[in-house]
């Protein structure tokens, strides 16, 4: 019954990484990115879990006459703004994980 006991050990481990990762997402929701477009006039707040948390237009670059410059000012904001925050993802969970390139887990 020898096999056992690594098994045990083993789903010990993954249990103490998956506390371990769950925990550091917990840390990396405090964590915030920024990215701005078109000059500063669209900003975008991300979390460390790659969730937008702020928008800010600023009034000037608001023109219902050309929808789609805000609409792309506001993807590419966006967009900087979660690879900034995949960035530090995966560079704080690569200390957990060992920089095993895990899949995304849901509840993780």
């Amino acid at each position: 019954m020898k096999g056992f006991g690594n098994i045990n050990n083993i789903m010990k481990k993954a249990q103490e990484m998956q506390e371990e990762l769950k925990k550091k997402k917990e840390e990396l929701a405090e964590k915030e990115v920024e990215a701005t477009s078109g000059g500063g006039m669209v900003k975008v707040v991300v979390n460390g879990n790659e969730e937008v948390i702020d928008i800010k237009i600023e009034k000037e670059v608001i023109d219902p006459d050309d929808s789609e410059m805000l609409e792309d000012l506001i993807l590419a904001a966006v967009n900087n703004a979660k690879e900034k925050a995949r960035e530090i993802k995966e560079e704080e969970m690569g200390d957990i994980t060992g920089g095993m390139d895990l899949p995304n887990i849901p509840g993780l």
